[in-house]
């Protein structure tokens, strides 16, 4: 039984290395992800850009409030698809600066304040691949301990709670 427990705590350290020397790479994968939807945004925007550096001195809301303003139907229309461009172009950017940190707080805000399409989009065309530079081999190790620190925990709690509960009936020896 031990011998089993020890090659299970063993399985569970290297699971934990190999799930966690992905998360840069994740990371990366996400971030050029980001960045290439961001260059596809300001292309598509540029054209808008343009007219608002003639026209607005730059000033984009003033462009919008223009659009808006217009009795032409069809500009009062482009109005909401150069806004939802703007807006799209100005969220990756934003996601841009919130990634250019270090890895921890790339990992933190990728858990909980990713762009859901992109994050989606990545986990769905992820190309696993085993890095051997340092922020995989420091994930790596830190998982693969996380992961068998939780196994020895569930272990002991396990273990506690059966003896609790039925004693030493069995003639098991107790640690």
């Amino acid at each position: 039984m031990k011998l089993i427990k020890e090659y299970t705590r063993l399985i569970t350290f290297a699971v934990g290395i190999l799930i966690g020397v992905q998360v840069p790479n994740f990371i990366d994968q996400y971030a050029k992800r980001i960045s290439a939807h961001y260059i596809e945004a300001k292309v598509n925007f540029s054209g808008y850009q343009q007219t608002a550096d003639k026209h607005f001195g730059g000033n984009v809301e003033a462009l919008l409030a223009h659009y808006v303003s217009s009795t032409d139907t069809v500009f009062k229309d482009d109005a909401k698809n150069i806004k939802q461009i703007y807006k799209r172009q100005q969220g990756f950017f934003a996601e841009l600066k919130a990634l250019d940190r270090s890895l921890f707080r790339k990992i933190f805000h990728v858990i909980f304040y990713a762009d859901n399409d992109v994050l989606q989009e990545t986990i769905t065309e992820f190309s696993y691949t085993v890095p051997l530079n340092h922020e995989a081999i420091v994930c790596g190790l830190l998982l693969g301990l996380i992961l068998s620190l939780i196994f020895e925990l569930v272990a002991f709690t396990t273990r506690k709670l059966y003896f609790a509960a039925f004693g030493n009936r069995t003639g098991l020896m107790v640690r």
